[in-house]
């Protein structure tokens, strides 16, 4: 069964950080580019960060841009994401996703999904 599984997730104050896990199992995601998204109460599900499959390549929404940072360990079927300075805001659920398509940053191009993990920032 192939899988993403998230976790790290948790309640924080406001300027703090958490660092999320997403551990594949199922098939290899090394050549997979793999994202981060989340959704908030009432909004629709968002991008956040996406890593190219040999992590030399990374992206991220201007709305975390400077704040979180996407990384993956290959040899561990992991990607990561850390997150400083959170904010109220960053509440969400967080869901990684897989996909093949370069450059993709669409939910829709992207075929493996985690069921997310719930952030809670506090002010």
């Amino acid at each position: 069964q192939v899988q993403l599984v998230e976790s790290g997730g948790g309640l924080v104050q406001a300027g703090g950080s958490l660092r999320l896990s997403c551990v594949g199992s199922g098939r290899t995601f090394n050549y997979d580019r793999m994202s981060w998204f989340r959704q908030a109460p009432g909004k629709e599900r968002e991008f956040v960060a996406v890593i190219s499959w040999n992590g030399a390549s990374t992206y991220y929404a201007d709305s975390v841009k400077g704040r979180f940072t996407i990384s993956r360990d290959n040899a561990k079927n992991t990607v990561y994401l850390q997150m400083n300075s959170l904010k109220p805001e960053d509440t969400a659920i967080y869901y990684c996703a897989a996909t093949r398509v370069v450059g993709s940053t669409r939910e829709q191009d992207y075929n493996v999904w985690g069921q997310g993990t719930q952030v809670t920032v506090s002010s």
